[in-house]
């Protein structure tokens, strides 16, 4: 049986690395509005992310992974975004705000 959410030590360039399933993620964002007629979320980052990386979004409610396949930033499409930016996502399924986004490591 796996381990489910543990945390490590914190890593000072990326935040802290959390277990889930023996595979390690890394808390990257969160969730704070998701758009569902075109099924898009805005998402704020604290780490970077890159277009083909895998995601988690976990909340109360959620609890899916995706393939990160396009990103845009104020309507222009971008292949990397840093901590601390806001991006659009086409999600594959429905988020809701608050919920939690990690990227596998």
């Amino acid at each position: 049986m796996g381990k489910s959410f543990i945390q490590n030590k914190p890593n000072a360039s990326q935040g802290a690395i959390l277990y889930m399933n023996e595979e390690e993620i890394l808390e990257i964002g969160t969730v704070k509005h998701f758009f569902s007629k075109i099924s898009v979320g805005i998402i704020e980052l604290t780490a970077p992310l890159s277009v083909g990386d895998r995601i988690l979004i976990k909340g109360p409610s959620t609890d899916f992974e995706m393939t990160v396949e396009s990103m845009q930033i104020e309507h222009k499409i971008v292949q990397r975004v840093e901590a601390g930016q806001s991006i659009g996502l086409k999600l594959a399924q429905q988020a809701k705000e608050r919920d939690v986004v990690y990227k596998k490591l």
